[in-house]
């Protein structure tokens, strides 16, 4: 009954096949994202009118606010440490973390779907526990992208143009500070997009979940015994 019995049959049905498209963009997620290394900069004019770039390395997890920037060669005594503003980490590593847990799952669920389909379909308890983890996954793609996308959002303010009007000695005027130029981030974008694809995979693979489930196909009553009533 609990042999292994391989079968490519469920990956052709609904159930099976999305979970393979889960299994794939939540690969995407977890890369677009974790993977990301980026560089922004700025121009700062001295008052001996020589120009220098401020060049500033940053990377997931996102804690700019660890960053120390360089100082610069212009003899300038009001520069002290100075720093990105704001830690993105928290927003960045539970992205990343839960779709790397996503990922271990649609693993083990297609060995499920599979090796012992007959299993799962014959024991009530395995599609329900299949249902209740797939609409929760689906809910925490909602939390986690949307915390995501907003902390993409302050990053790429912490990043770009208006980075030059937090360092202070630019701010008061003993330098003259232009923002140069900012590396792309399309793939963190793409991540923000996978998420969202994500969440839609999986709200829409609980309706085939839920058809595996005893709450759409109840169990047959049991015959009645020979010669009752």
């Amino acid at each position: 009954m609990s042999a292994l019995r391989f079968d490519l049959g469920p990956v052709k049905e609904p159930l099976g096949f999305i979970k393979v498209l889960e299994w794939i963009f939540s690969i995407f997620a977890f890369a677009t994202c974790g993977g990301y290394s980026g560089k922004t900069a700025f121009e700062i004019m001295c008052s001996t009118n020589v120009n220098e770039t401020i060049d500033i390395d940053f990377a997931y997890p996102f804690r700019l606010n660890s960053i120390e920037l360089h100082r610069p060669k212009c003899n300038i005594s009001t520069w002290g440490k100075t720093f990105l503003l704001g830690d993105f980490s928290s927003s960045a590593q539970f992205f990343v973390t839960f779709a790397v847990f996503v990922f271990l799952y649609c693993i083990a669920a297609l060995v499920l779907y599979l090796g012992y389909m007959h299993l799962y379909r014959s024991a009530g308890k395995f599609p329900m526990i299949d249902f209740i983890i797939t609409v929760v996954v689906a809910f925490l793609w909602l939390v986690s992208t949307s915390a995501w996308a907003k902390a993409l959002t302050d990053i790429k303010e912490s990043t770009g143009p208006k980075l030059v009007q937090e360092i202070l000695p630019c701010k008061e005027g003993h330098l003259k500070c232009y923002f140069k130029e900012i590396r792309s981030m399309g793939s963190l974008n793409v991540s923000v997009v996978v998420g969202f694809l994500n969440l839609i995979l999986w709200a829409g693979n609980a309706w085939f979940v839920y058809k595996e489930t005893s709450l759409h196909n109840p169990p047959a009553p049991a015959p009645n015994p020979a010669g009752a009533s």
